[in-house]
Parts: C-alpha cells; structure tokens; sequence
C-alpha cells in the first residue's frame, strides 16, 4: 500500500498512516487503504492494534482541504460515510486500539483518535475539531464521539470556537490517557498493547464488546450485555487455565485465544 504501513510484532499490530509529506492528511485513496489494511489484519494472531502517523509532527493533520473543496452535497455526505464506515470499523474492531497521537490530531485526526479504545499523546500534541472555520461540520463522528469522551460542554467549545487543546488540557479532559516525550511515544504504546496482549484474549474482547453494547443502553438492559459475554467467557481454554493457576497459586500458562 502506498500511504499505510503494517507491521506485525508478536500480538501487537502496527499501523502508520504514511502521507508525511501532506502531515498524514486523510484523503479518498488513504481511507480506501486503511479500510483494507484494518480488513486484513489476522485477528486470530493479533491481540491489541496501535494506530499513529508517520514522522514527528502529525499523526493526522485532517482530511484533505484540497479533495474536499470542490465537493457537492451529495458528494459531501458520500466523503463522510466513507470516512465513518472505516471508522466505525476501527470502533468496533474486536481487539482494542490504540491511537499513539505524535503531533498534530485535527479534524479527521482528532477523529480517527476517537474512534480507537485509548489514546496516549506525544508532549507536542493538539487537538481539535477546525471545521466551523471551513465552513463545514465534522464529517467523521467528531460530533458523536467528541462530546462522548469529554462532555457535552467542552466538546460543543471545541467544535464552535475550533479552539486547539494541547497535550496537558486534553489529558485533563480525559481526551488522552497518558503524555509522553516524543521520543518515548511508540515505546510507551508498545508497552501499553503487550499489557493487553498479556491477558486473556477472549476477556478481552468480551471487556470491549461489553463497553461498547452496553454504554448507550439502561442499566438493565446493559447488564444482560455483561451478564451474556461474562458467561460466554467460562468453558474456554484460558478460563480454564487462569482459573486452576490461581487455585493452584501459580502463573497460568500463556493465553491461547481458545
């Protein structure tokens, strides 16, 4: 692929949006490659995805301005289910994300950001949502996901003032989990994904599944989401496994996934 980059480490994927030049912009080819690379990746052999941008000053600086300047309504809203649909894809991956934002995450960044499970932040983060100023809304969930994970409050500051949060307010607004020196981001990431790698994937994935099910849901109705995925988790290898370790009051044997 020309503009996506993949890496496999053990359980741990990596993929590096790789437009440098253009700060990683998203544009329509960027987004037909990412949708591929997240189709293909072996989620048998994968335990947890880290998603960044390539070079030191942008993980992703937007859509392209120069794409979208001459499109129509209907082309418009045709930009913006591509980019949701590939989005939401990562949304609901079945392994957690995480986005290593290293630099600038505006517009479609500070999206694509949102869209992973976490986040962590190079020290020369920024985020916002720029698009009022364009003469446009977000197009890729910023308006959903932003007020989801920062409050209402802020996130309607954010996408009316187009104002930018740099690293330390967006680790206070809990937007980020953890900032880091630059140089440190990747290594911090890799650590943060072999801590989830570590654990038993079929939990995992039933801990995601529950999150995401059941936080739009009552109460009630949320805890049959919890009560059908906590039972689904029982009879399998590596319940069985950690279980009689710790009867045992031993280390389980490494996770198989089964």
């Amino acid at each position: 692929m020309g503009y996506i980059k993949y890496e496999q480490k053990e359980f741990i994927g990596v993929l590096t949006i790789d437009r440098e030049k253009a700060l990683n912009a998203l544009n329509s080819e960027v987004l037909t490659e990412l949708n591929a690379a997240i189709d293909a990746i072996d989620l048998d052999a994968t335990r947890c995805l880290i998603i960044t941008g390539a070079g030191e000053k942008s993980f992703v600086a937007g859509a392209d301005i120069g794409e979208m300047s001459g499109l129509t309504k209907a082309e418009g809203e045709a930009f913006g289910k591509k980019g949701n649909d590939v989005f939401r894809k990562i949304e609901t991956l079945p392994i957690p994300v995480i986005a290593a934002v290293n630099g600038f995450a505006l517009g479609g960044g500070c999206e694509l950001s949102l869209a992973c499970d976490i986040r962590i932040a190079s020290e020369n983060a920024v985020f916002a949502q720029p698009e009022a100023g364009l003469g446009i809304t977000p197009g890729f969930g910023g308006t959903q996901r932003l007020a989801r994970t920062i409050g209402i409050g802020k996130a309607k500051e954010m996408l009316y003032t187009c104002g930018r949060v740099k690293a330390p307010e967006a680790l206070q607004l809990g937007l980020v989990n953890a900032v880091y020196p630059a140089e440190q981001l990747m290594e911090e990431a890799m650590k943060l994904a072999g801590k989830i790698a570590a654990n038993a994937p079929i939990a995992v994935r039933a801990c995601k599944k529950a999150v995401g099910d059941g936080i739009h849901l009552d109460m009630d109705s949320a805890l049959v989401v919890e009560e059908k995925l906590f039972g689904s988790c029982f009879e399998t290898e590596d319940q069985r496994n950690a279980m009689t370790a710790f009867v045992e009051k031993r280390k389980p044997e490494p996770f198989v996934n089964k």
